[in-house]
């Protein structure tokens, strides 16, 4: 079961699957950290696993308040990009958005493959088994090499960590807002 997470290319609205009610508006892509230089550049911490969709004219917000910013220029450095907002072009002029948020609008996300889900469409979902039965509430995603996992809290606090396979990930009802899974033969033993 594949994941897409914080892609960022705007599309067409209609072809988007994001928010749905109760999904978030704002996506974080990245963190800004300190200016880079005197010109108004900025390095910033690369949260999405496509950079290359931050481009120059893309309108992203920042901060708390989501002030909006156009990229003006953007490229890579080391294990971080340097960005630079139009009309900001000094380091002083930048400097107020040390260590703040960059984000995207979720419903400029381009619509998903189906079959793959962005990680915000699934945390918060209700967790049933095949019978109906509540297992709890998809708190949490792990990426691991192999593949993903889980964290489900179930009614009584505890923590169920489930591969994200397609075995035990039987399928996803965002429309419900329930993920009915497979548990594994170690989950009804217990």
């Amino acid at each position: 079961m594949k994941h897409e997470n914080k892609p960022l290319e705007e599309q067409d609205k209609k072809q988007t699957g994001s928010p749905l009610k109760g999904e978030p508006i704002y996506l974080a892509v990245g963190k800004l950290r300190r200016p880079h230089g005197i010109m108004g550049e900025m390095l910033m911490e690369v949260w999405t696993d496509f950079p290359e969709r931050l481009k120059k004219g893309k309108k992203v917000f920042v901060g708390d308040d989501h002030s909006i910013y156009e990229i003006d220029q953007i490229r890579s450095a080391d294990k971080m990009v340097l960005v630079h907002f139009k009309g900001y072009n000094t380091s002083q002029d930048i400097d107020q958005l040390r260590n703040a948020l960059m984000y995207v609008r979720a419903d400029a996300l381009p619509a998903l493959p189906e079959g793959e889900y962005y990680f915000h469409q699934l945390i918060g979902l209700n967790v049933v088994d095949e019978s109906g039965q509540p297992v709890g509430i998809l708190s949490e995603i792990m990426e691991t090499g192999a593949n993903d996992v889980y964290v489900i809290i179930t009614p009584a606090g505890e923590e169920v960590l489930l591969p994200a396979i397609d075995e035990v990930i039987r399928k996803v009802d965002l429309e419900q807002g329930r993920l009915i899974v497979n548990l594994p033969e170690w989950y009804s033993s217990k």
